[in-house]
């Protein structure tokens, strides 16, 4: 008798999984005003913006080292690229479908991500 496995295991989260994974990160280290925005249709180079800000440095260095082991322990997945740091109040983590950005306030307002991607839908918004 022959059986056959027909379950395809995956290796690694993707898309809305991943970003769910990351936000709850973000949430146990106290980000401030979480937004999660589904931008597929603008844009071609990912699915989803995540973006949170800091008060302070730690805080942000903190919320930087919780979305990479997040990501790779339980999401199995390793950042394609990292710009920033926390000293510059900005950082970007690009997981490919998933970018992630942390700001101090001032540089999210400087930035202003959510006004320059208006267009792209709400999925999650935690203030």
């Amino acid at each position: 008798m022959r059986v056959s496995i027909t379950m395809r295991w995956r290796c690694c989260l993707e898309g809305l999984e991943l970003t769910h994974l990351l936000v709850d990160a973000l949430q146990d280290k106290k980000g401030i005003d979480i937004l999660v925005l589904d931008i597929h249709s603008q844009a071609v180079f990912a699915d989803y913006f995540v973006i949170c800000s800091g008060e302070s440095e730690p805080q942000l260095r903190a919320l930087m080292r919780a979305v990479q082991i997040e990501a790779k322990e339980k999401g199995g997945r390793m950042p394609k690229g990292v710009e920033g740091t926390p000293a510059d109040g900005w950082i970007l983590i690009d997981f490919g479908d998933v970018v992630v950005h942390l700001f101090d306030e001032e540089k999210r307002a400087y930035y202003d991500l959510e006004s320059l991607w208006h267009k792209g839908r709400v999925v999650v918004r935690m203030q």
